[in-house]
């Protein structure tokens, strides 16, 4: 009966939607917007806001990407820490191999253009000054990757097999599209009442002012100017040294990070799950499957830095032979060009730290001390500002300029986010897996700051080679979980600090580590002669992370 009566219904419906596709009368569906759909600017706003954290959404490493936030792969290809157990932690071996793009994201900007132009017309309005902001930012994410990348006929649907633009011309345009977001911004900005005003409370997940995202944008420009030191003298047109000492010299047209408090992040929520701080609750039960890296933590050892007592905890073995958890030299860092054999024996034995339990895994909205939550994700900040400004004051770039002063601000700014001041007590806590048997207690070690900017090998020497080697240290030691793939990038581009590679624990075929992504399948695929191209006159026709692009020749 039942059945005879679904028959009965479904042949009614058959022929209902028949005559219907005969009347040709069908209706749109009204839930997907179309071509002609007013779409509010600030939904598209929030999705290409939260890429800016994910690193183009694609969370997939063999799709050529991470997600960039803390203590996750990147931050292992970073030589922060080492998983000693590949079960639960992953690999350590840098393993990457065709790249992802953003161009996923520029279409959200592209839409978020077009409704800005439709709904606002030439009024002037944040949503098109960003915009240009967005499209630097992916295509230089993306071309500091690979080399030459399609930009000035990406995204266009005339275009479907766009062509290469060189990679000296993507970040030429790339500088002129910051030029542009920061005069579009800084117009707005300078209307009464803007500067403080929230560009849009509801799709920027940042929170940014006017002036806020104003600052951002120098300050990344800063960024890729100093990522261009390798071409500085050799490609006067970019005007790189100058266009640096511009911005630096001119804070009325160029305003930038002034502070801690400027800093572009993102922010961890204890609801809804999804939000929660990336270590918190799942892989509670995993620390003792990963330790410390010695890249980092020979460094803070070695200067006698306090920011070791707030990222990691003494080596068990070190405490049982005696040593307090106020000796540096009870912080040792496994080594992640060992294979993974070398590196479970050890760990096994309780050679190497573990980061802060405290810290780390006790808070769902993020890093804590004593219950306090101390900071958020840094994408752009102020401390990576400071020592940009630093590296180009030691280069010459900015004209009676010493990178002293920056130089010391950005470490100070580093140790604030972490609450760290002479006499700062920080409470060390044994890790819960230890293999010699420690009884899990709690200790606190007194912070010297002064101790420590007086060191040696920290008080700075100058505007020379060892001063610069100084800032380019320093400089990543604040990178600690932030900034996503820049460690990395500074350590390609210069070499400091010196990361180490050579051994099986790398994993690739030549046991160093790669300097550039190879191009996605889908450019090989969907635009093969373009790619082509662009693989014969940048490489010789060999598209090999070990290749050289312009960038870093």
């Amino acid at each position: 009966m039942k059945k005879s009566f679904l028959f009965c219904l479904l042949a009614g419906l058959s022929a209902l939607v028949l005559s219907s596709c005969q009347k040709g009368d069908l209706l749109d569906n009204p839930n997907q917007a179309s071509t002609s759909t007013t779409v509010p600017p600030t939904l598209l706003l929030n999705r290409i806001t939260n890429e800016l954290y994910n690193g183009g959404g694609v969370l997939d490493a063999v799709a050529g990407n991470v997600n960039e936030g803390p203590w996750n792969q990147l931050m292992r290809w970073n030589q922060y820490f080492v998983s000693s157990y590949p079960y639960y932690w992953g690999t350590n071996t840098y393993n990457w191999s065709n790249t992802a793009t953003m161009y996923s994201v520029l279409k959200y900007v592209e839409l978020m253009e077009q409704q800005a132009a439709s709904q606002f017309g030439t009024t002037p309005n944040a949503y098109t000054a960003l915009a240009k902001f967005f499209r630097a930012y992916l295509f230089v994410w993306y071309t500091q990757r690979v080399g030459d990348i399609p930009m000035s006929q990406a995204g266009n649907p005339n275009y479907p097999t766009p062509t290469y633009d060189k990679q000296h011309d993507v970040y030429q345009n790339c500088l002129a599209l910051l030029d542009t977001a920061n005069t579009l911004m800084g117009d707005l900005a300078a209307i009464p009442g803007n500067a403080t005003s929230l560009v849009d409370a509801t799709g920027d997940i940042f929170g940014q002012t006017y002036l806020g995202w104003q600052k951002v944008i120098n300050t990344y420009k800063l960024r890729v100017l100093i990522s261009l030191s390798r071409r500085a003298l050799d490609n006067p047109d970019l005007n790189i040294p100058s266009q640096f000492a511009n911005i630096v010299q001119n804070p009325t047209k160029y305003p930038i990070l002034t502070g801690n408090s400027d800093n572009l992040i993102y922010n961890y929520l204890s609801s809804p799950a999804r939000d929660n701080y990336p270590l918190y609750p799942n892989y509670t039960p995993y620390v003792g499957y990963e330790n410390m890296c010695n890249t980092f933590i020979n460094i803070l050892s070695a200067n006698q830095d306090p920011r070791i007592f707030v990222t990691a905890t003494p080596a068990p073995a070190q405490i049982a032979s005696g040593k307090e958890p106020g000796d540096f030299t009870a912080y040792v860092g496994a080594d992640i060009d060992s294979g993974y054999s070398q590196i479970t024996v050890g760990a096994s034995g309780g050679e190497y730290s573990y980061n802060n339990y405290l810290r780390y895994y006790g808070n769902a909205s993020g890093p804590n001390i004593s219950g306090s939550t101390c900071e958020p994700y840094i994408i752009i900040g102020y401390p990576e500002m400071c020592f940009n400004i630093a590296e180009a004051a030691n280069l010459g770039w900015i004209p009676g300029v010493s990178g002293s002063s920056y130089y010391l601000n950005g470490i100070n700014a580093s140790l604030s986010l972490y609450g760290l001041a002479d006499g700062v007590q920080v409470p060390i806590s044994y890790p819960l897996f230890n293999p010699v048997n420690l009884t899990n207690s709690l200790d606190n070690v007194t912070v010297s700051v002064s101790g420590f900017l007086s060191n040696p090998n920290v008080a700075y020497a100058g505007d020379n080679a060892t001063g610069l080697n100084q800032i380019l240290t320093q400089k990543y030691v604040a990178f600690w979980q932030n900034s996503g793939w820049e460690p990395y990038y500074n350590w390609r581009r210069t070499g400091v600090p010196a990361f180490h590679q050579g051994g099986a624990g790398i994993g690739t075929a030549n046991l160093m580590i790669p300097i550039r992504w190879q191009y996605p399948n889908d450019e090989q695929v969907s635009n093969t002669t373009n790619y082509n191209a662009a693989i014969q006159s940048q490489f010789g026709g060999t598209d090999a992370i070990t290749a050289t692009m312009w960038l870093t020749k």
